[in-house]
């Protein structure tokens, strides 16, 4: 019986003539196909089918020798062995020419869709690929170093797309269907996953995953990838170590959390932090750190715990500060409260295009709180709490860039005002496409020093003075 199913599965249909043609007789002519109008496309399509038809017939065979349920539990070689067992045979029945080393390769991929996520697992382990996106089961982009590539990678089809969905969403007790047709989950990893099916998604299931990897990126690396000078970063681990409430603001991918993860090092160490996150991706590296996750509400609505939530159990902890991974809604009103009455040096971060846009956002945030709270005492409130916005920013060319430190002086008018202290100007694009220009000190003494100063914290006479260029 496998002999059969393995045959009908491998081979191409004939013509009914092909069998008692006679020795030298001519073909008769077969159908033409819109294929066979270009024969490299129609050879690649034809091995690319083949290759899948024979994983999954390999798949298939699995079942009959493994408990896949139990899979997990079963020692990783033995696994390998049995798929080597099933290939050698699939092989050997229908007579498929292949070297050690394509036999290999599927063995690895059919090990990686019995234990792994499949066609994911070769992306998943490249430490430089920072988001895989899934548009559909034949199109998969990857961005790295900020840009985006086109993969060969693809799935074998919308439903084997599907299949992976469901295996990732199901590892954190979730799941996905046309009741609940968006899912954010986390793999081992940490990797933030959102995925959306049909009939939200036209094309397809379709698939996001943000990496975050082990390796946590050092301020030195900051400066030696020219993201922030030197100088800019002293002035900031000062700011820091006095206690000044920070904000940072950029786009999605810019490097926000990069950006709270390096600067978070310079946190006294004998401080107690309490992190609060949506999904865990911050990495702080002081002792006394307690984490935080928000959970997401079960099909009946059930069972939700909110940033805001997290926040008002986190005030009472005695936290010396509370780092929040990113504002998102209501709970930036607790977080301000909880700014304004003593957890100073708090950090988080917030989407928006410009220090100005980030204040507009937060007092968005803290109106959907209902509390019918006038507008200028939201604006009083933040202009207490906030002392410094740090702008990050993706350039054109894929680079992340700091292109903004910028200090909170008051209110002006209807909204908050904040002066520049550093900033990237651009002079331009080279011929390789790399953005040029430099960080300058907008001439601007900032106030904090005066708090500097009494923390007894001191600066280099010169710290304002340094320009350097970027990638010239």
């Amino acid at each position: 019986m496998a002999a059969k199913a393995t045959q009908s599965v491998a081979k191409a249909p004939r013509p009914a003539t092909t069998a008692a043609r006679r020795p030298g007789a001519a073909a008769p002519p077969e159908k033409e196909t819109p294929r066979d109008r270009h024969p490299a496309t129609s050879n690649a399509a034809r091995t690319t089918d083949r290759y899948f038809e024979l994983k999954s017939e390999i798949h298939k065979k699995l079942i009959g020798v493994l408990d896949l349920d139990r899979v997990s539990s079963i020692p990783k070689e033995r696994v390998r062995s049995e798929i080597g067992r099933v290939v050698e045979r699939l092989l050997d029945d229908e007579r498929v020419p292949m070297t050690t080393a394509e036999q290999n390769k599927i063995v690895e991929e059919v090990l990686d869709e019995v234990l792994g996520l499949g066609p994911l697992e070769p992306l998943l382990k490249e430490p430089s690929i920072s988001d895989i996106l899934v548009n559909s089961y034949n199109k998969v982009f990857i961005e790295r170093q900020g840009r985006l590539q086109l993969t060969p990678v693809r799935f074998r089809d919308n439903a084997h797309l599907l299949h992976i969905i469901e295996k990732i969403v199901a590892q954190v007790g979730r799941r996905v269907d046309e009741a609940q047709p968006i899912v954010d989950a986390r793999l081992k990893d940490g990797s933030r996953v959102n995925a959306i099916i049909p009939p939200l998604a036209l094309d397809g299931p379709s698939l996001s995953i943000r990496r975050f990897g082990r390796h946590v990126i050092t301020s030195d690396e900051m400066i030696a990838n020219r993201t922030i000078t030197a100088t800019m970063l002293q002035f900031l681990a000062a700011c820091v170590q006095a206690k000044a409430t920070i904000l940072i603001s950029g786009g999605t991918g810019s490097g926000k959390t990069t950006t709270l993860n390096a600067i978070s090092r310079f946190i006294p160490s004998d401080e107690r932090i309490i992190t609060i996150e949506d999904t865990a991706e911050l990495q702080l590296q002081q002792r006394h750190v307690i984490k935080f996750e928000t959970r997401p509400a079960n099909l009946n609505k059930e069972g939700g715990i909110s940033q805001r939530e997290l926040v008002r159990t986190a005030l009472r902890m005695r936290p010396d500060r509370i780092v929040v991974g990113e504002c998102r809604g209501a709970e930036a009103l607790d977080m301000l409260q909880a700014m304004n009455t003593g957890v100073e040096g708090s950090m988080t971060t917030i989407h928006a295009n410009s220090p100005r846009d980030a204040f507009s956002r937060l007092e968005a945030m803290i109106l959907m709180a209902d509390l019918e709270i006038p507008s200028k005492v939201i604006l009083q409130q933040l202009a207490s709490a906030i002392r410094m916005v740090v702008q990050v920013s993706r350039l054109q060319d894929g680079s992340r860039k700091i292109i903004n430190i910028s200090e909170v002086v008051g209110i002006h008018k209807d909204h908050i005002e904040v002066r520049d202290i550093f900033h990237f100007r651009r002079i331009g694009v080279n011929a390789e496409g790399k953005v040029q220009g430099r960080f300058e000190w907008s001439g601007e003494t900032p106030a904090i020093l005066e708090r500097l100063r009494v923390s007894g914290i001191s600066l280099p006479a010169n710290v304002f003075d340094e320009v350097q260029d970027v990638n010239i």
